[in-house]
């Protein structure tokens, strides 16, 4: 071999291996032409992440009170049957300068007024009586919203007054008024609550109200009064029975009817339901004074001796509101919702 070849071998060769030198470093590099560190550290693995905690449910939202219904404003004769009874309000719509009265048959088909005589929220019958006010007549000294018992029922071919169909009388009477009477003996029954009683005026005034009685031709028999003193939480019942042309006997039922009495233990508060009956056999009465929860209390009148047995006296309930107190705030007030009442006779 000549000396030309051999250098051109050589010369192949040298190109064959920088070639083969340049194919392996392209392999071992990036793009950049630059060849990477190799990491031979062995990474930890990464902790997982942890499991966010739920959010916690929110509380229900209460349920919003239900609204109280709201009133019908019906009046009262659609709770309570009013047939047998008239109201006296202490207004003078008719210029006669006295109370107004509203006669059983208006009473009973639907009559109310929203400031004296009107159906509670609870479907109680509301009377209600200021100070100041018309009266019924000018021999009296005090204002009502009160019910007079008016047993001819709209029939006004029957007087008011007297012994009559209008009326009763005690079963001890003479048999020719038992005869004409509407009936004779009797019982009354109410449930209610005082709400409001004047606060205002002379101390032997103040706080005092009739609730319920039974009338003579110019007595009665009985009045039943609840009192509750401005600086105590609660009331007491008591009842006066008045002599026929006589002076007044008091029964204390609960507490004490003084001026200056201290808080009754077992009085009856404003808005607290009671009841009261009013029961007439002959010369005999009693009054019961019902409370849930409580012993009834009951006081028994002889009237043998009272004048009612004789002839020409007659009798009628009333009920409601009659204030004893005129030397208040002209707008100084009584109030009682009744939740029931009846009355009945023999005849």
């Amino acid at each position: 071999m000549n000396f030309s070849m051999k250098k051109l071998i050589i010369m192949m060769m040298r190109v064959f291996f920088f070639m083969l030198a340049l194919t392996i470093f392209s392999c071992g590099s990036d793009d950049s032409g630059i060849t990477p560190d190799i990491d031979t550290t062995v990474q930890p693995e990464p902790e997982p992440e942890p499991e966010p905690e739920p959010e916690p449910e929110p509380e229900p939202e209460p349920e919003p009170e239900p609204e109280p219904e709201p009133s019908d404003n019906v009046p009262p004769s659609d709770n309570f049957d009013l047939s047998q009874w008239k109201i006296s309000i202490p207004t003078d719509e008719d210029g006669s300068g006295t109370a107004d009265d509203i006669k059983e048959v208006e009473l009973n088909a639907g009559y109310q007024n929203e400031t004296y005589f009107y159906t509670a929220d609870d479907g109680g019958m509301v009377f209600k009586c200021f100070v100041d006010g018309f009266k019924t007549s000018t021999n009296t000294s005090y204002t009502r919203t009160e019910l007079r018992e008016m047993l001819r029922a709209g029939n006004t071919s029957i007087s008011t007054q007297g012994v009559n169909g209008n009326n009763w009388v005690f079963g001890s009477a003479p048999a020719i008024d038992i005869t004409a009477a509407g009936g004779y003996d009797g019982e009354l029954n109410a449930t209610l609550a005082v709400n409001h009683v004047t606060t205002t005026g002379s101390s032997s005034q103040v706080g005092r109200v009739i609730v319920g009685q039974i009338h003579a031709n110019d007595d009665e028999p009985i009045r039943i009064y609840y009192r509750k003193l401005p600086n105590n939480e609660l009331g007491s019942i008591y009842f006066a029975h008045e002599l026929n042309q006589g002076d007044d006997t008091y029964f204390e039922m609960i507490g004490s009817r003084s001026s200056s009495a201290s808080n009754p233990a077992d009085g009856i508060a404003l808005d607290e339901v009671f009841s009261y009956k009013v029961k007439v056999v002959g010369n005999d009465m009693w009054v019961t004074i019902s409370r849930e929860g409580k012993e009834d209390v009951e006081q028994y009148v002889d009237m043998s001796a009272s004048g009612y047995d004789q002839g020409g006296q007659y009798m009628y309930f009333k009920a409601g509101v009659y204030n004893q107190n005129n030397t208040g705030n002209a707008d100084d007030y009584v109030q009682a919702t009744f939740y029931s009442l009846s009355q009945s006779h023999t005849n």
